[in-house]
């Protein structure tokens, strides 16, 4: 029998093969972002609670990564202000709408959203999308169907309208996440290890990017992508990128 290690490989191997099929609704969502950076628009990405803002830190000045994000990175729902009282701040009806506030979501026609979160069904999650459309930003979530479809209507980690998000926005990329996230049986414990859901939402954010990168080219636009800052000349190559997009991007600087 294979050992814990061989079978968590085995099941992320399956989900990455998975979300390779998702390639036609990922170059959709690439082209509408590409388009919003052509024409000068913000482009924001939120993930909506604990380690889905893991989500939103890959493609911070990421080697290989776009420049154009603005990652929206509230302290109430990071963990490193707290793990439990993020996940009383993501299940607060309200909150995400103060949030856009600060980031100045939809100040212009045309900005993109793109959500983050594996289960797609609490509070902050669902009031962002519900908000970017009256803001009129076109959103677009990373998330799982199947797992929401799983949690029963009610539940604490719900918002209270019982919404999904793979419902809600304008494009829906399933990130394959399996129900309950981790999906190893270790002998001797009781609770399954082996998460998912940061190897499904790095793995989409980075094919997104590549796709943008590729739609950006094809309209005669150079990509705006940053080198690793630890390669030489790095430094030197990314700071246009950084001076451009410094005073948009608030976590660039």
């Amino acid at each position: 029998m294979a050992g814990e290690i061989s079978r968590y490989a085995k099941t992320v191997r399956d989900i990455i093969t998975e979300i390779e099929k998702e390639e036609p609704v990922i170059a959709k969502a690439a082209e509408v972002i590409a388009n919003a950076i052509a024409n000068d628009r913000m482009v924001h990405i939120l993930g909506t609670g604990g380690h889905s803002n893991m989500g939103v830190e890959e493609v911070l000045w990421r080697a290989g990564g776009l420049a154009a994000w603005n990652p929206i990175l509230d302290p109430g729902t990071n963990l490193i202000a707290g793990a439990k009282r993020s996940n009383v701040i993501e299940r607060t009806p309200g909150y995400a709408i103060s949030v856009l506030d600060a980031y100045k979501v939809g100040k212009k026609d045309g900005e993109v959203m793109i959500i983050v979160n594996a289960y797609g069904i609490n509070a902050m999650t669902i009031d962002a999308v519900l908000e970017c459309r009256k803001r009129g930003v076109t959103t677009i979530a990373v998330t799982s169907e199947p797992y929401a479809r799983n949690v029963p209507a009610g539940a604490r980690s719900r918002h209270p309208s019982n919404k999904n998000l793979f419902e809600e926005a304008d494009i829906y990329i399933n990130n394959h996440l399996p129900y309950g996230d981790a999906v190893t049986k270790v002998e001797g414990c009781e609770a399954e290890m082996g998460s998912t859901s940061t190897f499904c939402n790095c793995f989409i954010m980075n094919c997104i990017e590549m796709e943008v990168a590729k739609a950006l080219a094809k309209k005669g636009i150079v990509p705006p992508v940053f080198k690793s800052a630890n390669l030489p000349g790095g430094d030197e190559f990314n700071k246009a990128l950084e001076d451009k997009y410094g005073p948009l991007v608030k976590h660039l600087i």
